[in-house]
């Protein structure tokens, strides 16, 4: 393993180690990593990313990394920093499942669960604001997400529905706006 990859592997490790609350709340180290520290991709280049990561099947976490690693440095590369976010969690489970017994109702254990869920839901929180900000939001486009939520959680349209719309209207939009 050359170093690019080990790098690689150990940024992903030390992600999928050390954030709580899953794939959504990874998104702002992995940005900051990814982007700010080790310039592997640009701020489009991760939005792009994350936006392919989320319509794509499977475990968040582990296609955020392998479409990282492989936009940087190939299959191999998005082999790496798969197996580099998941290690972590495949280890803690299995510590878990070895232990859990022992200290599944324990009064402290719980209450360090109940501290924690707060700042999950700030992790999640974080990069909708990031995500906002990378598509331009703006008080003209803002209605296409809040009636997308409404309409998702109020009348429980499918968001495959709502996904296939909005790529549908976005594409007849840029036809007609090139057209005009």
């Amino acid at each position: 393993m050359n170093t690019n990859l080990l790098s690689m592997f150990l940024v992903f490790a030390k992600i999928g180690a050390f954030t709580l609350g899953g794939g959504y709340a990874m998104v702002p180290i992995m940005e900051k990593d990814i982007v700010d520290r080790h310039q592997w991709l640009t701020r489009e280049e991760f939005m792009d990313v994350l936006i392919v990561a989320q319509s794509t099947p499977g475990l968040f976490a582990i296609n955020m990394a392998s479409h990282i690693g492989n936009k940087t440095m190939g299959v191999l590369g998005g082999i790496v920093a798969s197996f580099g976010v998941a290690l972590p969690s495949i280890v803690s489970i299995l510590l878990i499942a070895m232990f859990f017994r022992a200290f599944k109702d324990n009064i402290y254990i719980e209450k360090i669960f109940m501290g924690v869920r707060p700042a999950v839901v700030a992790l999640i929180a974080a990069p909708c604001f990031s995500m906002a900000r990378a598509a331009k939001l703006s008080l003209s486009n803002l209605w296409i997400p809040v009636v997308s939520c409404l309409l998702i959680t109020l009348f429980g349209v499918s968001p495959i529905w709502i996904i296939l719309v909005a790529g549908l209207a976005g594409y007849l939009y840029g036809r007609f706006k090139t057209n005009s």
